[in-house]
């Protein structure tokens, strides 16, 4: 193994980020990447994990020296504007040593990369939360919390004041912001227990509520951006749903849509409700089967998600947007599964859409077994 040193990076060729230099005295592995994925700069604790000196490091591949076994962390490392954070990856450095590594990945100019890694279990500050099933988290939940919920209640003290002296349709407005507020605070809340192991508790919902809150909210903020159809069966009955989690799922999908139609002049998001048959959940808690009869669809006419990772866009950091964390729709999956419902994404080629099928349980029904 390499013995410690006392500087922070090597020499590179060409310019790094001036970032680089004030790196010296962190105690967790940082190595510089260029855009080809070749190492431009390794401090000592990136020396002693990878257990080469920064000589033998600099200019060589990334992947010479290691492996992830979670294929997604490779592909965040081509594409530079992604940001990652993952907790407890196993990776193999060299050929021999396999270790449990938390890492975070960011852009730090055009084409440059940060790569910062330390090991798991190990006390690393890195991340303040617990892993989830897939193995990633959140970092720093609770300086988001700090950072976000304090301007949130500002501003939602400052609608309450305008609303008292409004009527009519700016009454409505403020009363959305107040509204649209309470559900983002929310939302950082279940962010910093995305892993919890308890569901926020559901009861019966008419499924139009939350359909016309989201469109409104996607048209008041976006004016004229794109054309909505709707295409809604009557007579559902309600749905058993989380409201407020009901409203993040859908405004999750209906912003993707949007984004994915920017600048299209013909953008058109069609919500579709209807009874569907066939569609069932297995309940691992009892080994029983739950049906979901009831279909909520998004669909968008633009051009559709990548195929390359269109098997994979319910996984997190995983994402087209070059401003994405890739949280979105993993987000979504989850909150779908915590009210016992299910969603699929699918590409229709030939009709040219792109759709989203949430699949949810009536209020009132037997579980089929």
């Amino acid at each position: 193994m390499a013995a410690p040193r006392r500087r922070l990076m090597e020499p590179l060729t060409g310019r790094a980020p001036d970032a680089a230099a004030q790196l010296q005295s962190l105690p967790m592995a940082v190595v510089m990447l260029h855009a080809d994925r070749s190492i431009a700069a390794a401090n000592a604790a990136a020396e002693n994990m990878l257990e080469q000196s920064a000589r033998r490091l600099i200019g060589r591949p990334l992947s010479e020296f290691l492996r992830f076994d979670d294929t997604r962390i490779a592909l965040a490392l081509d594409q530079p504007d992604t940001n990652l954070a993952a907790h407890g990856m196993r990776v193999q450095i060299g050929r021999y040593s396999v270790r449990k590594v938390d890492i975070s990945l960011s852009p730090v100019g055009e084409g440059w990369q940060l790569l910062v890694l330390s090991e798991s279990g190990a006390g690393s500050p890195l991340f303040d939360s617990e892993p989830s099933a897939e193995g990633f988290a959140v970092r720093g939940p609770d300086i988001l919390a700090h950072e976000i919920k304090n301007p949130l209640a500002a501003i939602k003290g400052a609608a309450q004041l305008i609303e008292r002296q409004l009527d009519g349709a700016g009454r409505r407005l403020s009363g959305l912001i107040t509204a649209e507020v309470d559900r983002i605070a929310l939302l950082i809340d279940q962010m910093q227990s995305l892993t919890r192991r308890t569901a926020a508790p559901v009861q019966p919902c008419n499924i139009y509520e939350p359909l016309a809150r989201v469109r409104e909210i996607v048209e008041t903020a976006h004016p004229g951006s794109v054309r909505f159809v709707e295409q809604f069966d009557p007579s559902i009955p309600p749905v058993l749903s989380d409201v407020d989690n009901l409203v993040q799922v859908l405004l999750n999908l209906i912003t993707n849509a949007r984004e994915a139609m920017e600048g299209q002049e013909d953008g058109c998001i069609t919500l579709t409700t209807k009874f569907v048959s066939g569609v069932r959940l297995r309940l691992s808690r009892n080994n029983s089967y739950i049906r979901l009869p009831v279909e909520v669809r998004v669909s968008d006419n633009g051009p559709g998600i990548d195929a390359d990772i269109a098997e994979d866009i319910f996984s997190p950091f995983v994402t087209t947007k070059k401003t994405g964390q890739g949280l979105g729709l993993a987000l979504v999956q989850k909150l779908v599964r915590d009210m016992n419902g299910r969603i699929v994404h699918e590409r229709d080629a030939q009709a040219g859409l792109t759709n989203f099928r949430l699949f949810l349980p009536l209020a009132a029904q037997e579980n089929q077994t």
